[in-house]
This record gives C-alpha cells, sequence and structure tokens, in this order.
C-alpha cells in the first residue's frame, strides 16, 4: 500500500509539473524569453512537487513509527532544498525577464547597463537570503537545534558582535558592493581608467569587480575600492568621448592643406560622431611647429580607431605631398672675415721681441697665452747659441 500510495504521489506530481508550466507559458505566450528561462525550473519544481506528494502519501498510508519519522525528516530536509533550488530558478527566470527588454546592443546603451548591473546584484542577494534561510529551517527541523533555540536568541548580541569584527572587510565590501550597484557609479561595462589600466567593468558582484583590460587581462578589484579611490568613468553620462592626435612639424608645414585633408577624412569614415573636427597650431617654439587635432567618436574604441587612422593617413599625406613639412635639423656654416661684412677681430699683442720660428726644435706650446707664460717656457728651452761658442773658444784654448 504505501509504495502504490508513493507511486501514485509521483505520478501526481509530474502532472501537475507539467500542468503549471503548460499553463504559464500559454498565459505568457508574447513573452518568447519565458520558454527558454523556464527550463531551468523544470527540474526543482518537478522535484519539490514529487517530494511533497510522497511526504504526503506516507502519512495518510503509513501510521506514526521510528522509521517513518526518520524517512519524514529526510524528505523535509530534501523538501526545503527543492524549495529553495526552485526559488533561486525562479529569481534567475526573472531576471532574463527584465533584461530582456532592456539590450545593451544600442548606442545609447546607458540605462541598459545600469538596470543590468541592478538586477544582478539583486539576483545575487536574493540567492544569498535564500541559501541562508534554507539552512537556517533545515537545521531547525531537528529537535536539538529547536532546543538551543533560547540560548541562541539569548546570546544573539554577542554573537552578532563578535561575527561583525570577525567579518568586517567581507561586510564592508558587501555593502560597498550594493552601493555601486545603486548609486550608479559605475556599471556592467563602463569604460573605466583603474591603477592606469584602460579597461571595461565585466562584473560586478557583492565583494569584487573584474575589470576587462584592453588586451584580455583581467583586473580583480574588491569594491572598496571604488568607492574610496578616484578612478576615471568614461562613460558615465554618455559614451561619446574626445581625443587628439599631435604633430611636431617644420616651420614650412602646409596647415591650410592638413586642414583640408583631415576634412577628407572624416567626411569618409564611420568612426566619426561628426561633433568634433579641428585642426589647430598650439605651439612654436624650439623649432617645430606643433599641429593638435580634436576630433570626436560614439566611444572610447572608436576613438582609438579613429586616431590611428588620422595618424597614419596624415603622415602619408605629409611623406608624399609636402616632404618639406617633415621634421628637419638645421645648421649654418659662416664664412668668417671682410667677406661678410664683418669687423676684422684685433691682431693679439706681441709677447716677445725676438720670437722663435715655428720650425725651432724647441718652440714649445706649453707655455702660451700671457708675457709671463712665454718668459716661464724659457727656462725649459735650455742653453742657447751664446753657450755653445764659448764652450768651443775654451777648447780651443786648451788645445
Amino acid at each position: 500500500m504505501p509504495f502504490l500510495a508513493i507511486a501514485v504521489a509521483v505520478a501526481a506530481g509530474l502532472v501537475l509539473s507539467w500542468l503549471l508550466r503548460h499553463v504559464v507559458l500559454r498565459l505568457n505566450r508574447r513573452l518568447t524569453a519565458l520558454r527558454d528561462s523556464s527550463r531551468r525550473a523544470r527540474v526543482p519544481l518537478r522535484l519539490t512537487l514529487c517530494l511533497l506528494g510522497v511526504r504526503i502519501a506516507l502519512g495518510l498510508s503509513t501510521e506514526d513509527s521510528p522509521w517513518r519519522r526518520a524517512v519524514d525528516q529526510v524528505l523535509l530536509i530534501a523538501l526545503i532544498a527543492a524549495a529553495a533550488w526552485l526559488a533561486v530558478a525562479v529569481l534567475l527566470i526573472l531576471e532574463s525577464l527584465m533584461l530582456t527588454h532592456y539590450s545593451v546592443d544600442v548606442a545609447d546603451n546607458r540605462r541598459a547597463r545600469r538596470l543590468r548591473t541592478q538586477v544582478s546584484l539583486a539576483r545575487r542577494v536574493g540567492v544569498a537570503l535564500v541559501v541562508i534561510l534554507a539552512l537556517g529551517v533545515a537545521l531547525l527541523t531537528f529537535p536539538d537545534v529547536q532546543a538551543l533555540g533560547a540560548g541562541i536568541l539569548a546570546s544573539a548580541g554577542l554573537l552578532s558582535i563578535v561575527a561583525g569584527l570577525a567579518v568586517q572587510s567581507s561586510l564592508v565590501n558587501v555593502f560597498a558592493g550594493v552601493q555601486l550597484a545603486f548609486t550608479d557609479a559605475i556599471r556592467v561595462d563602463d569604460v573605466v581608467v583603474v591603477n592606469k589600466e584602460w579597461g571595461r567593468i565585466e562584473e560586478i558582484t557583492l565583494t569584487y569587480v573584474v575589470v576587462h583590460i584592453w588586451d584580455d587581462r583581467r583586473l580583480i578589484l574588491p569594491s572598496t575600492y571604488f568607492t574610496t579611490t578616484p578612478f576615471e568613468n568614461w562613460t558615465r553620462r554618455r559614451s561619446e568621448v574626445m581625443g587628439t592626435v599631435e604633430f611636431d612639424l617644420d616651420w614650412r608645414a602646409p596647415v591650410e592643406a592638413m586642414r583640408a585633408e583631415l576634412n577628407t577624412l572624416l567626411a569618409g569614415t564611420d568612426l566619426w560622431d561628426e561633433r568634433v573636427g579641428i585642426l589647430q597650431v598650439t605651439d612654436a617654439t624650439s623649432g617645430f611647429v606643433r599641429v593638435r587635432i580634436l576630433v570626436s567618436a560614439a566611444d572610447s574604441a572608436s576613438l582609438f580607431d579613429l586616431r590611428c587612422l588620422i595618424r597614419e593617413e596624415l603622415v602619408r599625406f605629409l611623406q608624399q605631398e609636402h616632404p618639406q613639412a617633415l621634421p628637419h635639423l638645421r645648421w649654418e656654416t659662416v664664412e668668417s672675415g671682410r667677406s661678410q661684412g664683418w669687423p676684422q677681430q684685433p691682431q693679439r699683442p706681441q709677447l716677445d721681441a725676438h720670437p722663435r720660428q715655428p720650425s725651432d726644435p724647441n718652440d714649445s706650446q706649453l707655455f702660451t697665452g700671457s708675457i709671463e707664460a712665454v718668459q716661464r717656457s724659457r727656462a725649459f728651452t735650455g742653453p742657447g747659441e751664446q753657450a755653445f761658442e764659448d764652450r768651443e773658444k775654451t777648447l780651443s784654448a786648451h788645445d
């Protein structure tokens, strides 16, 4: 008899779950996304209804006994777990339905990204609460735990203080994550610059934020970073951004021709959003003329490609059409003398009344530049011609 009741209960649960899903889909035929997302709740719904039917069937077909109480305890815990699974699946279905109406694949997707961030965090909070409640209810099914309930409630104040001190950093990150979601400081797919790294917000959780760096790296930051540290959000209000391209050119740079070439480039590309496109000379010092181009684009990725395009095309334009505008380094050689109409330099005064000829082997360039230096140099020239003549006379006298 109990086995037949259990079989009937399982069959009734399966039929009831099929009817519920069929009715829900029939009443919401316009929601095409519901059919795909509702598959997540198919298994937990069947399991919940079957466990509920089996528990009712055992209660009606069997008498109270120790084995029945043990089986009933197991079925109750399984039913709580299945119900929690079903609740989580329902939260996932609601999230999918809400996000279906707000696509991020549009030009102005700020509102959609904001809603996606808030719904995602709300779903995570809801899942955490469901899991905690399911564990609490499952523990309360044990008589010993119920007996300890009064003592636990009495010491709840002390335990809350100890737990708060133990998980202070985690709780701070949790509250920071909720603050980020509902204050609209950052959203999923926002373009940010953090730690001198450019990237997009890929995921926002209760405790950390994942930033997808431009080179496919992931930067994991705690939620408190975005509430305590300044950072750049390029898409806070709107995704349109502006950027510059600079050239250091020769003074013969054809500014008007470059401006005309820039206008031609901007008119022929879809990267430009037609808001800003100007060319100006911002500096003319240190031998170069600095040409600065300011352009705008619909988003940061398009702006980067647009700047690269302008830089490449204008470099090619200058190389082919105006090579004289490329940077040059100049120097001039100046001829001395009267050929340039300059006054002659004054002659240096003669330092010695009887200067030695350059061919003199005793001539030294070690002491030069002043009269005192020439006089000092005489001490290093050796004996003169008179000394040699006196020596010859002395030798002749002895002979």
